[in-house]
């Protein structure tokens, strides 16, 4: 058999032909309002993806559906080989507990110290002696260099503290999947750079699919190998940040340039405004 004939296949190549996530044809209306119409994308394992796009045009839907919170009125959403809306519910929750997820606002619990915030999913999820369990946590916080921190409080906290610490509970049990909320909000200069630092470190170390959902362009160019941009209920673009940043389509250039006029309208739709005013047939 010739060299030819039987091409020597890459990591890369293993990646893109078998991805973490698929979805296809994913069809999502809410309240009479579509979401979602036809909408196709994949993850691969291993990488970093940021899933962008304006307000409202359903990245947090998005994410409900990976995570089978919530089913598509169509379409497949597959998710390391299970088809998430058809698995039973035994089957779901087994899913996510693969799954880690940074929230927003970070989540942390008011009255629990850094080290039991972090063991909190331990707790509830398994059976382990304290000293092990203690052991994981620690090495947990040593990961996102917060260790010294394990006794304070919440309240005691940064915000880029406070993002790190919940970083290190989304990845207390060595999940194959983070979904990263708006991870860059309201961070200083400083604690953006340990978050992005830790977000790329973690990915390659530990060999985990990171999603991103955010807005800041800059950062994300710093540390995701893809992004999709949904607007208007469809992939408006979707290839390599740099390659998205040229903003070569109205959707990219409207959205990476913040400019006011495009594809995305100002005002939200609604009825003529001289009728809803009285004044359509009124005198000049």
């Amino acid at each position: 058999m010739s060299a030819s004939a039987n091409p020597r296949v890459s990591h890369d190549d293993v990646t893109v032909r078998d991805p973490l996530i698929r979805i296809r044809g994913l069809r999502t209306a809410l309240n009479g309002k579509t979401i979602f119409e036809g909408v196709d994308l994949d993850i691969p394992r291993g990488r970093i993806t940021a899933i962008m796009g304006p307000s409202g045009t359903g990245k947090t839907t998005l994410m409900r559906h990976i995570t089978g919170q919530l089913a598509p009125d169509a379409g497949e959403i597959v998710v390391d080989g299970a088809n998430v809306a058809r698995i039973g519910r035994d089957a779901l929750f087994g899913l996510r507990e693969k799954i880690g997820y940074l929230f927003q606002n970070s989540a942390l619990l008011t009255d629990y110290s850094v080290f039991e915030n972090v063991a909190f999913p331990l707790r509830q999820h398994l059976k382990l002696p304290e000293e092990l369990l203690r052991n994981i946590v620690l090495t947990k916080l040593q990961a996102v260099g917060l260790r010294g921190a394990a006794n304070l409080m919440p309240s005691e906290l940064s915000g880029g503290m406070m993002r790190r610490v919940a970083l290190a509970r989304a990845i207390v049990r060595d999940p194959m999947l983070i979904i990263y909320d708006e991870p860059f909000v309201g961070l200083d200069p400083i604690a953006l750079n340990q978050i992005l630092k830790l977000i790329r470190t973690l990915n390659q170390t530990l060999g985990i699919t990171s999603i991103l959902v955010a807005h800041e362009l800059a950062a994300v160019r710093r540390i995701a190998d893809s992004i999709y941009l949904l607007a208007g209920g469809k992939i408006a673009a979707h290839g390599a940040p740099d390659e998205l940043a040229r903003g070569e389509t109205p959707w990219t250039r409207q959205f990476f340039s913040g400019e006011a006029d495009g594809p995305v309208p100002f005002h939200y739709p609604a009825p003529d405004y001289a009728v809803q005013l009285g004044l359509a047939g009124a005198a000049p």
